[in-house]
């Protein structure tokens, strides 16, 4: 009978243990995750009232596992969106809400551009459509991938539109250069193969190399876009936030970041040339000075390509565009291709 009872008492106990166990153990847990959330918070580069923050968003978000929100860009968004709406509330010209929620971007574009870079490490991985430039005798062309098969790659006829004649291309020994989009630029030594001809025109074939040089990576983030926006040509070094009255060249932006942004204008442009945008962004006019680093003439649609590379920014322009980048500003359907 004592066996039975003691039986009976046993997984009493046991419950009543867990019960009276169990909310000392959560709070453990809970100073776990907080002493975690900090750590990883002050590995980032953020303060202790910045962390404190950030927490508290996270927390009346319901994030759960708010630790991972460190390496997570979706939990970083949110805590992004709920700063940007108080700031709208209470008014966004504050200038220490602007630093930091530059800072919370910059952390933003960090984990974006190192989570998602996906490297090539050799010739193979080039894809077809890839703008080329070759190196021949300290002489530049240019050039496009036709065809990337295992044997070789089938390439454009190198051409530059300042030179008239054509070498013979067959046994030389080329560099190539090319800049893979949101990633990185590359570079790789080859010998052409053969002259061939395919689909009416001249191309060559070069050998395929295992060993690709990463040079400039990317270091930003860049929105694509197809919107119009006016430019004006700078006479001199210096720079212009000062909003024009009359319209510009007309122009296409087609994308953009926090550190310049390729635009389309008809006719020719030069290398160099400083200029100005200016745009509808988050229901504001704003302006972009910058420098002209690169031009592509399309000579069919008599149109350039120019991309721009920005002179500082104003921290709330530049913030204002980190919105846009990851959706965090208000729909604006005076800009952004929707």
């Amino acid at each position: 009978m004592g066996l039975y009872i003691l039986m009976g008492i046993v997984p009493v106990l046991a419950i009543l243990g867990f019960i009276l166990h169990r909310p000392q153990e959560a709070k453990k847990g809970s100073r776990r995750s907080r002493t975690q959330f900090y750590a990883k918070g002050k590995a980032a580069g953020f303060s202790s009232k910045e962390i404190s923050i950030l927490r508290n968003i996270a927390i009346q978000a319901m994030m759960g596992d708010y630790t991972a929100l460190f390496q997570s860009p979706a939990q970083m968004d949110a805590c992004i969106r709920t700063l940007t709406r108080t700031m709208r509330v209470s008014g966004d010209g504050d200038p220490a809400k602007q630093d930091f929620l530059a800072r919370l971007y910059e952390y933003r574009k960090k984990i974006e551009v190192e989570g998602t870079i996906q490297g090539i490490t050799n010739s193979r991985g080039i894809p077809a459509g890839q703008n080329l430039r070759v190196i021949s005798n300290s002489v530049v062309y240019h050039s496009r991938v036709i065809r990337n098969s295992y044997q070789y790659i089938l390439i454009t006829r190198p051409a530059n539109p300042k030179i008239n004649t054509s070498p013979s291309w067959t046994g030389q020994k080329l560099s190539i250069y090319f800049w893979k989009e949101g990633d990185a630029g590359y570079v790789f030594d080859c010998e052409v193969l053969d002259e061939v001809f395919t689909n009416n025109a001249v191309a060559i074939q070069i050998s395929h190399s295992d060993s690709l040089l990463r040079t400039q990576k990317r270091k930003s983030v860049r929105l694509k876009t197809h919107k119009s926006s006016f430019l004006y040509i700078l006479n001199g070094k210096e720079g212009s936030n000062k909003l024009e009255t009359v319209p510009g060249l007309k122009c296409i932006v087609e994308d953009l970041s926090d550190t310049g942004c390729s635009v389309t204008i008809g006719g020719k442009a030069n290398k160099g040339m400083r200029v100005k945008l200016q745009f509808v962004l988050d229901k504001k006019a704003s302006t972009m000075s910058g420098t002209v680093r690169s031009v592509e003439y399309n000579d069919e649609t008599n149109r350039s390509l120019l991309h721009v590379e920005a002179d500082p920014l104003k921290q709330e322009l530049k913030n204002s565009i980190l919105g846009e980048l990851f959706g965090m500003n208000p729909e604006d359907d005076n800009f952004l291709a929707k």
